[in-house]
């Protein structure tokens, strides 16, 4: 199979006083996507930032002017939009980005499928939260991005498939060497993958350190991958040059070359996950 290269730019964490080039901005966003779909990638995953704070944002209005500038100059670009639970606690806020429609509408939104700790804050995603982001996202004809941190988030969304709530074909996010969650080992990859319900596609991210071990993994397993410095902002182990989101593309598709696996462009991957075909039409197909 073609490669999926699920770019992260931002992220909820990384600052410019961590990273100068982390895009914050709106305009920085946006051309960090310009570049990265002019080397080539399938689909971006979003966070919106405060333009004076820099901290994260909800509001559709941040979410809009983003997805806006993406397409003016890519309309098949996926776009999944963010719906974290670490410091936006509300429904309402959570599900504010899932409420833009037409040319801004946007393909998918992050579910996490589980409460779960990072290093130093958490990330609440109860129960009724789920079961309404996903009543949601199904009601707009919004895809659920799912995020996996551990077996039991994959043995979740085999119970909201069960209450109807989602319907393949899915698309996961497999993420590892998270401090209080699964860890970035080949066995545990495994297991994981081989728990994905049925008509399934998936993603590794490895955060931090493990980010070049997963990216790798994935690329020789013929899996996709999740990139960016949402995950690591150092290019080495070593942590003597800070990344920049081209880098971390650039290496991908070194990887890529070598394994003699092509990009998967989105065209191909909205078909596989029966979305719309894009330039005007988002997010599922009506049956």
């Amino acid at each position: 199979m073609d490669l999926i290269i699920n770019f992260t730019p931002t992220g909820m964490i990384p600052t410019k006083n961590m990273t100068p080039h982390v895009p914050v901005k709106v305009d920085e966003i946006i051309e960090d996507v310009r570049l990265a779909s002019e080397i080539g990638i399938t689909m971006v995953h979003l966070h919106a930032r405060d333009e004076t704070t820099g901290k994260p944002a909800y509001q559709a209005e941040v979410y809009g002017k983003i997805i806006k500038g993406i397409r003016s100059f890519d309309r098949e670009l996926i776009i999944c939009v963010s719906l974290s639970g670490r410091g936006i606690k509300e429904f309402v806020q959570r599900a504010e980005p899932l409420q833009l429609e037409g040319e801004l509408k946007p393909d998918m939104g992050s579910l996490t499928l589980s409460s779960l700790n990072f290093n130093k804050v958490e990330s609440l995603n109860s129960p009724d939260m789920i079961l309404a982001l996903a009543a949601e996202m199904k009601s707009k004809g919004i895809l659920p991005e799912l995020e996996a941190f551990d077996m039991g988030m994959i043995n979740y969304s085999k119970y909201l498939q069960k209450r109807g709530l989602l319907e393949p074909p899915h698309y996961f996010n497999l993420l590892f060497g998270n401090i209080a969650c699964a860890q970035a080992d080949i066995m545990m990859a495994g297991l994981m993958v081989r728990e994905l319900p049925t008509n399934s596609f998936c993603s590794f991210a490895g955060i931090g350190d493990t980010q070049l071990m997963m990216t790798s993994v994935a690329i020789a397993s013929d899996y996709g991958v999740r990139i960016g410095l949402e995950d690591n902002i150092w290019y080495d182990n070593q942590r003597t040059k800070l990344a920049t989101n081209l880098d971390l593309i650039k290496r991908v598709h070194i990887l890529a070359e070598a394994n003699e696996r092509k990009i998967m462009k989105p065209s191909t991957l909205r078909n596989l996950l029966n979305l719309q075909a894009g330039n005007g039409q988002y997010g599922r197909k009506y049956e």
